[in-house]
């Protein structure tokens, strides 16, 4: 499943440069699906096709959020999620709304990293 960050977030940043997969922002930031990767559209949910250059909206305002959609939980990089590995705090926790399978990670990580 994907992870995801609580408000109990001190903004510390350590997590950001963790993640192989581009998943984690700062608050209030716009994000891009093609961030770190060689995507150039993104199907949503809906079959809606999306630029993956385009500013998508920040999940959070006040502070980091990873986003569920590129989060892998490094699965296929590592042997643990490494946000959470290096969170002071243990706030990168399990989003239970996204629940995933081991294959179903290994599969979202292949379409993220096309190079």
């Amino acid at each position: 499943m994907a992870l995801m960050i609580t408000d109990e977030c001190i903004n510390c940043g350590a997590c950001e440069p963790e993640c192989p997969n581009t998943a984690i922002y700062e608050g209030g930031i716009n994000w891009k699906w093609g961030e770190g990767n060689g995507l150039t559209e993104v199907t949503d949910a809906h079959g809606n096709v999306i630029d993956a250059q385009e500013d998508q909206e920040p999940i959070s305002e006040d502070f980091y959020f990873i986003v569920s959609g590129k989060c892998t939980e490094c699965v296929g990089f590592h042997e643990e999620p490494q946000c959470a590995a290096v969170c002071p705090v243990d706030c990168c926790v399990e989003d239970p709304e996204h629940v995933e399978s081991e294959e179903m990670l290994l599969t979202k990580k292949e379409g993220l990293h096309l190079v």
